[in-house]
Formats: structure tokens, sequence, C-alpha cells
């Protein structure tokens, strides 16, 4: 049978690996909750990682990382007890408890400029002659973590720390230490530091899965450099996923939020009534009110977990480009004459593109191809393929059943751990 390449025409979907599908009219600004520096990304405009005294590309370098040993003690502190939410001063208790195991991070990082031509012909025709002599400048932002070892390891935002030459943690009765960036995970936005210091004060671990909307919930952090800042609110809603609030390169499902966080509350904890640390604060969308985003603890602890054992985070990769199939996708699809494609079903996630090389080529999937089933679970949406994807094993094959030219067919892929490009 001759072989067809679809030209499927559908808007340009934005990621390597496992993208969104955005409608086009719907544009989305996000802050990352440690700086005000706009940035472009992925074609939306983005507040960045962190403030900087000189605005600049971020630089290529990356922060080394290091493996704890093998008895570093696991994320279980002791439980904090606080007063019921009933009580009007349940806040105060909370803080009270807690407050301490919330530090400030500041961290500077050396940027170097490039040669530029001096005078108007050489920057038109280019030449090694009249070049301007290369500088350096030093950006520094800040932003904010929380203890969860008493020996010293803190957790915070990779956005806070990336790329940088130096990390500077204080704690709350004024002592600063120097920090050790033991490992980070751009794409879940989690990041392990450490410090030299013994009987620290901790937070306790709450469970992230079991959370409600309309609960009680603190954040605590250092919003614009105003130093162990509280604020509190309810929980507005769970399971918000990375498309929704327009971070396609992350792999988080949020927690929402309408207590009130700003720049620097990047990597601070969100709290429950109890004093238990539920999420990690990173975002919130620009111009809106009471809209802001933390990571779940759940996530938090699996990711640091892993970058204490190895310095670094494998997600599990298959290199497709797709979109969820509706009635106005498929509408869209048809009106092109150009899109020679037979779908019976009318739902699934349709592939765009596949990635030259990835696991999703070698085993056979092609653009056009119409998932229906993951391991024979039904997949309607494209966060229910990333769900499946990350909770993957590297190596195990998927099974996934597709319809292509009207036929269903299986494909094994076994994912493979996803490209470091990727992750930034």
């Amino acid at each position: 049978m001759k072989k067809t390449e679809h030209n499927l025409k559908v808007p340009k979907i934005d990621a390597w690996g496992l993208p969104h599908w955005r409608e086009s009219n719907r544009i989305i600004k996000l802050m990352l909750l440690s700086g005000v520096a706009v940035v472009s990304l992925g074609g939306c405009s983005f507040l960045s990682a962190r403030t900087f005294e000189n605005q600049g590309n971020d630089p290529q370098s990356q922060v080394a990382t290091q493996n704890t040993n093998n008895n570093s003690p696991a994320l279980t502190p002791p439980a904090i007890t606080a007063s019921s939410s009933t009580d009007p001063n349940f806040v105060v208790a909370v803080v009270q408890k807690v407050g301490d195991a919330v530090v400030r991070i500041d961290a500077s990082r050396t940027v170097q400029s490039r040669n530029v031509p001096t005078s108007p012909f050489l920057r038109r025709f280019g030449g090694n002659s009249g070049l301007s002599q290369p500088t350096e400048r030093i950006e520094r932002g800040s932003g904010s973590g929380f203890i969860i070892n008493s020996s010293g390891q803190i957790l915070t935002n990779s956005h806070v720390v990336d790329g940088a030459d130096s990390v500077t943690v204080t704690l709350k009765d004024g002592r600063t230490f120097d920090g050790i960036v033991l490992g980070e995970d751009p794409v879940t936005d989690v990041a392990l530091i450490e410090i030299e210091a013994n009987n620290l004060p901790i937070l306790s671990i709450g469970d992230s899965d079991t959370l409600q909307p309309g609960e009680a919930v603190i954040a605590i952090g250092n919003p614009l450099g105003l130093n162990n800042t509280v604020t509190s609110g309810i929980l507005s809603a769970t399971g918000r996923s990375s498309s929704e609030i327009g971070v396609s390169d992350k792999r988080v499902d949020y927690i929402q939020t309408d207590a009130a966080i700003n720049p620097g509350n990047s990597g601070g904890p969100l709290l429950n009534s109890r004093g238990q640390v539920i999420g990690m604060n990173t975002a919130i969308i620009q111009g809106a009110q009471g809209l802001g985003f933390a990571i779940p603890i759940n996530t938090v602890q699996r990711i640091s977990q892993e970058l204490i054992t190895k310095g670094r985070v494998d997600h599990p990769y298959l290199g497709i480009q797709m979109i969820t199939l509706t009635p106005e996708v498929k509408a869209t699809i048809n009106k092109d004459s150009r899109n020679r494609l037979n779908f019976t079903a009318d739902e699934g996630v349709l592939l765009v593109d596949i990635v030259p090389r990835s696991p999703a080529s070698v085993a056979g999937l092609k653009s056009g191809d119409l998932i229906q089933r993951i391991n024979n679970q039904p997949v309607t949406k494209i966060e229910e393929v990333q769900k499946l994807v990350e909770k993957s094993q590297i190596g195990i094959p998927l099974q996934i059943q597709v319809e292509r030219n009207g036929q269903v067919i299986s494909v094994a892929v076994s994912p493979a751990p996803l490209p470091a490009r990727t992750q930034g």
C-alpha cells in the first residue's frame, strides 16, 4: 500500500513532545513569581523567572548538580498541629508554628555580552575588526523556599535558581548561608538546594491528593522583596492542567488559590489550616485577581526524591504533537481539501506531527493517526495522554491504539528520557 503523508492544516502546536491545544484567540499571560521581566515563550507573553538588575537573555550555562549521600533523610518531618480553621486566629497559629521554616533565596549569575561591531559599516557587512569589547554583567533575583530537613535541605522553584552562579539563603532570624543546588527539574519547576546548618525548623508535609476546593489556605513568602509576608484565602480548584493556564512546557496539574501571591513568592509554601505544606507557589495570571497557582506537594516530593538520589529527573517522552479532536477541529480539517483523512470516530487525540527519530517515529506512529486508547484505557483529551505518558516508565512499551485511514491498529511505543533541549 502506498504511504500517504497528511498535510494537516490546523493551528500550530507549540511544544516538542507533549504540547497542548489552545484556542487561537485565547492568549494567557502568566507570571512566574520571582520576577517581572517580560519574555516571549511559545508565542505568549510571560513574566520571567526573576527580577534582574540588567535585563537580557538567560545564560546557556546550567547549574552544576550533585548527589547527596544515600543517608539523606527522607521528607518525613514531624507533624505540626495548629488551630482549626474555625478559629478566627488560626492563621496566626499557623504562622507562629511554621513561619521560621520559610526562607528567602537570592541568586546571581554572570552574563557575558557578545562582541558587537562599533561602526555602521561593520554592523552591516561584518568583519572582525572594530568590534566592541565583550562585557560582563551580574544579574540578580530573589524568591522564596521552605526547609524540609533540619540539616539544611530546602525546596524552591527551578526558575528561582536556574543558571545561578551563586545562591544565598536568608532565614527569618536574619542568618545567611551559601546555598548549593543539589538538582533542579525545569519540566516541573522544582529545585532542591542545601545549606550547611543544623537543627533548623522544618515544615510538615501534607497530602495534596486529598484536597477539596473551598479549603482554607495560607501563603508565606517574600513578594516584591517584602520578607515574611503572610496572605490567606481558599483553595479555588485542583487539577488545573498546564494547558489550561498556558504553560505548555510544564508537566504539572496545578492547585489554584485566591490567596494573594506576587513576584517573589516563587518557591514559597502554600499551607493548609493545620500548618502542613500542600503546594509550592509558582505562578499567577497577569492582570487577574485571585488566580494563583501552586505545584501540588505530592508532585514536589516525588521530584525532590529523584533529585536527592540522582541529581536529575528523567521524564518519559514520545515525541508527538497533538490536538484534542472536537467537532470544530474535525470541521476545520474537513474544509481543507488537502487533508485526506478518514475518521469514523468523533473523538480522540489527533497526532499533528511526529518528531523525527523520536520513540513515536521509530515505533511507526504517523501524522493523522487518531489515538483512542493507551494500554487499553480510553483517551479523548491531550491531558489524558500527557498524564498516562508521565506516569509510564522509560523503556516499558505503551500499547497505543490508533485509528488510521478507517482502520484500528495497535502500536507499541517505548518512552525515552525527555531530551535535555526540551527542558527549558
